[in-house]
């Protein structure tokens, strides 16, 4: 009997060892992102590969000199990103041409790729000119938290809108998002009041924010997608409600709407740079009275994720980083 209590208290021993390195190193890391907010970055440029000058980049605080951003993270996906970038560019022409006062811009971030990411970006940038389509180089591996807000905090856009890769997401359900942005603030906010009174009123002004959601595919997918990815999915979610709160079905799909307004809210206080950076935003968005609108989009599973059982501590880890930061208060929220 001696012998098994000696057991137990030494279990219970090395359970408490590694509990407390755990919480030391959770502590540890959240104090040192508490300044990771405010991007004190040097003087960022966009390459024009045309004129081979250097075009100073936009900051999120400049006014909007385009009607839509669109921001793209990229990975090694010199395979999957042109047929994306032909798919959504054409879409975005055919709206131009239709309708004049519709201006765009494509953001890429090449988010420390090893392949031909950056070639395939830049070729684009040669035939549509910087001016519509450029290109931000991370240099090294971020992750794609890091890359969006990158994109996010040199775009242009009235509204802005990140998007993956991969093109799971069809480019033209962004209409659904853009017009549920449109009637939230005229229902809302009164815009037509407004703009009758004050002619330089712009939507951007209004902070809202629009989540695409694949919830209303989550019994097919349960019966599609693989065993592990149904694992790691609910019990994220579980971890997410516990974490952000419950209001948002699905925090993870990667096609979300904002205002320029509540992008410059939210993209100048994100401090995750991975996978639950869209957990975050979350969190901040009902931290600052941001509405979010969640909407139905068509989704496709397209290979080649990056998603696999092994982005399950890394999840962790940034959840309890975030847990820790902000219920301490050592991450400060800037408004």
């Amino acid at each position: 009997m001696g012998f098994l209590w000696s057991i137990a208290e030494l279990l219970v021993a090395v359970i408490f060892i590694i509990a407390s390195f755990l919480l030391t190193a959770v502590v540890s890391e959240a104090y040192r992102r508490r300044h990771d907010n405010t991007h004190d970055d040097a003087p960022s440029f966009f390459e024009d590969p045309n004129s081979q000058k250097q075009v100073p980049c936009p900051y999120i605080h400049d006014p909007a000199e385009k009607y839509i951003s669109l921001v793209i993270p990229a990975f090694n996906e010199e395979h999957r990103l042109p047929g994306a970038l032909d798919e959504t560019i054409n879409y975005l022409q055919e709206r131009a041409g239709k309708d004049k006062s519709f201006t765009y811009e494509v953001v890429i971030v090449d988010d420390g790729s090893d392949d031909a990411t950056k070639q395939v970006a830049f070729d684009f940038v040669k035939k549509y000119t910087v001016d519509n389509v450029r290109v931000i180089l991370l240099g090294r591996n971020h992750g794609k938290g890091e890359a969006i807000r990158k994109g996010m905090l040199h775009s242009r856009g009235e509204l802005l809108l990140m998007l993956d890769a991969d093109g799971a997401t069809k480019v033209t359900d962004l209409e659904k998002l853009e017009n549920q942005i449109h009637a939230v603030a005229s229902k809302e906010f009164r815009v037509g009041e407004s703009t009758s009174s004050d002619s330089s009123f712009r939507i951007s002004d209004i902070p809202l924010a629009a989540f695409g959601s694949r919830a209303h595919l989550e019994e097919q997918a349960l019966a599609t997608r693989k065993w592990y990815r149904n694992f790691l999915m609910k019990g994220f979610h579980l971890v997410v409600l516990l974490t952000a709160g419950s209001g948002i079905r699905d925090t993870q799909c990667g096609f979300k709407m904002f205002t320029r307004a509540a992008a410059r809210k939210l993209f100048t206080n994100i401090r995750l740079k991975r996978w639950c950076f869209d957990v975050e935003l979350v969190f901040l968005c009902k931290w600052f009275g941001i509405p979010v609108i969640e909407i139905s989009v068509k989704w496709t599973e397209i290979p080649g994720s990056k998603m696999n059982p092994l982005s399950i501590p890394s999840m962790l880890w940034e959840l309890a980083l975030m847990s820790m930061g902000y219920r301490t208060r050592m991450w400060k929220i800037c408004s």
